[in-house]
């Protein structure tokens, strides 16, 4: 393996030298939008140590190197920098890095994720990760986030999941940013609604999300119940008009305990805005 370089450590240095001598020359403003710039002609900037640019020296590796130097840096604790990531994503996500999935890691396996993204190659090992109980919860989102971006390429895994009663409440999220109007899928995600209690808020949205008009009427239906509370009320609100629905009978929620602690918050925000005499 080439050797590791912090590349971005380098360039703090190079930017602080720039920073010195230019001071005072830009504002913090100016600093800014001026930094992302020399940054990205820092990566074709000629490093002697590494008889390479920065771009040059990843984009001259193979792909299992690349995969190799990412492992290294997050187990040697060297910043990976944007030049490797880069590079890495232009490769359209080669086997070496989905191979990264298996790891424990939870910086690197979040590293993984963010590089392999939507892809369908990195589903198999995104799920497997979702069946481990031990599994890190930050890493749970990261994957579960890159599922709904490519959610009709994993709805079949995530219906087999859902069946088998592995983290359901994801499964149902995935579910619903799907395209494709499956009738299985609404039926699972209407009957998930309608079984809800706290979830009833977050399964409201799993079927604004969906787009289905004909989860309109149970909604209606709901809503329109008197033991809901000012939470419950504003999520079904929003999924019906999500929906082309409307609902414009009037409720009081003046003694409901999260009216009140909203309506609390939002005074108190209203006192700091208000000037003093």
């Amino acid at each position: 393996m080439k050797k590791l370089f912090d590349f971005d450590g380098l360039f703090d240095e190079k930017l602080a030298e720039y920073m010195q001598i230019n001071a005072g020359k830009y504002t913090e403003k100016q600093w800014e939008s001026l930094i992302p710039k020399l940054y990205k002609q820092f990566g074709d900037t000629f490093i002697p140590a590494a008889g390479a640019t920065p771009k040059q020296y990843y984009a001259e590796m193979s792909d299992s190197e690349l995969v190799e130097a990412l492992a290294a840096h997050v187990k040697e604790e060297v910043p990976a920098s944007d030049f490797l990531c880069r590079e890495l994503e232009s490769r359209r996500c080669p086997d070496a890095l989905v191979a990264l999935l298996g790891e424990t890691d939870t910086e690197l396996l979040t590293l993984a994720v963010n590089l392999i993204g939507s892809d369908p190659k990195g589903f198999g090992g995104y799920f497997s990760i979702l069946e481990r109980d031990d599994a890190d919860e930050d890493v749970v989102e990261a994957v579960c986030e890159q599922l709904k971006g490519n959610a009709d390429a994993a709805k079949e895994r995530a219906l087999a999941c859902y069946a088998r009663g592995i983290r359901p409440e994801l499964m149902l999220e995935i579910l619903s940013r799907t395209t494709g109007k499956d009738d299985a899928v609404f039926d699972i995600l209407l009957r998930a609604f309608r079984e809800s209690g706290e979830e009833m808020p977050m399964r409201a949205s799993y079927l604004a999300a969906f787009g289905d008009a004909r989860a309109l009427g149970t909604l209606l239906e709901t809503i329109d119940r008197d033991d809901i509370n000012f939470l419950e009320y504003q999520e079904l609100k929003y999924a019906i008009e999500a929906l082309g629905g409307e609902y414009t009978k009037l409720r009081d929620f003046s003694n409901d305990p999260y009216f009140i602690e909203i309506m609390g918050q939002q005074s108190g925000a209203v006192d700091i805005l208000r000037p003093k005499n």
